[in-house]
Formats: structure tokens, C-alpha cells, sequence
């Protein structure tokens, strides 16, 4: 990779006070030097601004923007506003990298004259669980419709947009969408429909930091719903960019109202819930599969999604009582 290609790393700043000099310096302390790193202090209430003012005075190559509280799309969007790299990435302020995750993302997509690459992630957790991978170890390239269908089954890709590096094509035009929960949802199988490959390295390069009071480690809310959004869109749009993975789709979608509407009746009060289920169940009577489909389809899949169609309640209430899906 020659050194002139430009990287810009965006990192989206709230309330991390704690975690913050580790995830920077974990950047500045990157093997590939040619870097923009920026800062987007997202109205932060605590020390974070004038931590963020304080690392650009450390490192000419970090910039920051202070604006006002607009979530973390918005964060990642003004990020990219500004950003002038060839290649971009996403890194959580709660989160750390390893030296060489830059370094080895960029060179698999010189090798393999790739779009997008990504390394393998590591779960940290604060209270001491022991980590564990969260992605597959493994060396691959992965075209255009099987990267697809690879985010969709979730095996060699995941939906998460920081554990990879994107050439500017591929972001610039493309924004998060801003007040959504579950944003990478929407996001990154726009993305991965954009690159012609996608290379997955067995370096562990990302280490995603588990701790109370992250946004993902909230409780179970009604904002969790915006996952379902983004899976019909996901759903209706891969009609046109990939046929033949519609009803791969599909499935996800259906079984991620079914995942719902156990955790709002595990989670959520009598009236919250009633709304949860009615508007899942409509979901799912509006996402029918061809017989095609069906033929091909696990048994147990088959079963649970005929049941899902026929009465969402019943079929979340087994399979809570069975401990099936958490």
C-alpha cells in the first residue's frame, strides 16, 4: 500500500470519559501512520471535549469537531463530512484496535484489489467474563452476492461497521441514518452491495468493549424496533440488488420479529407489548416465501415460521418457555 493513500478513522465521542485515551491511543498508535483521525465530540457532558482538544495538541494528524448531541449516526455522518482519506473507518470510542488492524486491512485490499476489508473481533467484557471471538478467524475474499449473503446469514460478516476499512467510494455518499437505534442495520448491507469484494483477515483486530451503560447494553426498549425498520428495507431492497438472496432475506426478517417479540414479552409491560406483537405479526404475514423456498428451507425453520404466521404470541411464548433464541 503506498503511503499516500490516506486513511481517515472517525470516531464518534459520548460519554466515555473512562475509555477514551485508551481507544485514541490505541489509533495513534497505529503501524500505519498515514492517518486523519477524527474526533466528533458529540456533545459530550463530561470531560470528553476537552479530552479530544487535548489529544489534537498531542498529534497534528487528529482533528475534532464539537457539536451539539445528535446521536451516533449523526456523530459518524459529521465525521465524514470533513474526512479526506481514500479509505475510511469506524471506531468505537468505547473500543480499542490492535497496532497492525489499519496496517493488514489495508494491505488485504491492495492484494485482493477489494472494496471493503475486515478483521476478526474480540468481545471484552468490563466485569471479567472471559472474551470471546465474535466473528469467524478465517482468510477469505468474498464477491459481490456471496459477501451479501454473507452479512445476511451473519457467518464470515457481521452487521457492526467498525471492525472494517472502506474505500471512500463505498461511505461518502452513503449516511447513517440519524435517530435510529440498531444504524448499522440500515447501513452496512448498503455498503456491502457497493463492493465488487470484500476481504475477511484472521487478525484479531478489534476489541469490542462490553460495558454497562454502552447503548447496546441498555435494556431491551421499544427502540429496539428500529432493527425491524431496517430489516424491511433490507428486505425490499435486496428485491433489486439481489434477487436470488430475497428470501434469505426474508427469513431474517421473520425470525427477527420473533426474536422481538420475545424479548417484549420477556421484557416489556402488558399494553407495550400488545403493540410490539401486532405490529410484528403484521410483518410477518406480509413477508411470504415462494414454495421455492420453502423446499429448501431447515424443517425446524419451516415449522417455526408456519407457526410465527399463524399466531406471533404463541409461537414467542414457546420458545421463551423452551430458552430458544436468547
Amino acid at each position: 500500500m503506498s503511503t499516500e493513500a490516506l486513511i481517515s478513522v472517525i470516531v464518534p465521542v459520548y460519554k466515555v470519559e473512562p475509555y477514551l485515551d485508551r481507544c485514541v491511543q490505541s489509533i495513534v498508535d497505529q503501524s500505519y501512520r498515514n492517518m486523519e483521525i477524527i474526533l466528533v465530540d458529540d456533545g459530550s457532558p463530561d470531560a470528553c471535549p476537552a479530552m479530544c482538544d487535548s489529544w489534537a495538541e498531542k498529534d497534528p494528524r487528529i482533528r475534532v469537531i464539537h457539536k451539539e448531541n445528535g446521536g451516533l449516526s449523526d456523530a459518524r455522518n459529521a465525521g465524514m463530512a470533513i474526512a479526506k482519506g481514500e479509505y475510511i473507518a469506524f471506531i468505537d470510542s468505547d473500543d480499542w484496535i490492535a497496532p497492525e488492524m489499519l496496517e493488514r486491512l489495508a494491505a488485504a485490499m491492495e492484494r485482493d484489489d477489494s472494496d471493503i476489508a475486515a478483521c476478526t473481533v474480540e468481545m471484552v467484557w468490563a466485569d471479567g467474563t472471559p472474551s470471546r471471538l465474535l466473528t469467524v478467524k478465517k482468510n477469505r475474499v468474498l464477491e459481490g452476492q456471496d459477501a451479501e449473503k454473507a452479512l445476511l446469514e451473519e457467518s464470515l460478516l457481521k452487521q457492526p461497521v467498525w471492525y472494517k476499512l472502506y474505500r471512500r467510494f463505498i461511505a461518502e455518499d452513503l449516511p447513517f441514518p440519524v435517530g435510529k437505534f440498531h444504524e448499522d442495520v440500515f447501513w452496512s448491507y448498503q455498503a456491502v452491495g457497493r463492493a465488487r469484494s470484500v476481504s475477511v483477515i484472521d487478525y484479531i483486530g478489534y476489541f469490542y468493549f462490553q460495558r454497562p451503560g454502552s447503548i447496546m447494553g441498555e435494556g431491551y426498549s421499544l427502540k429496539r424496533l428500529d432493527a425491524i425498520e431496517g430489516l424491511v428495507q433490507l428486505s425490499n431492497d435486496m428485491r433489486a440488488m439481489f434477487p436470488e438472496l430475497a428470501d434469505l432475506a426474508k427469513i431474517k426478517l421473520a425470525f427477527a420479529c420473533i426474536y422481538h417479540g420475545q424479548m417484549a414479552l420477556k421484557h416489556l409491560s402488558t399494553e407495550e407489548t400488545e403493540k410490539v406483537i401486532s405490529f410484528l405479526q403484521a410483518a410477518v404475514r406480509d413477508n411470504t416465501f415462494s414454495s421455492q423456498a420453502r423446499r429448501k428451507m431447515k424443517t425446524s425453520h419451516l415449522i417455526w415460521l408456519t407457526l410465527a404466521f399463524c399466531s406471533l404470541p404463541l409461537t414467542c411464548r414457546i420458545r421463551n418457555m423452551l430458552g430458544i433464541g436468547f
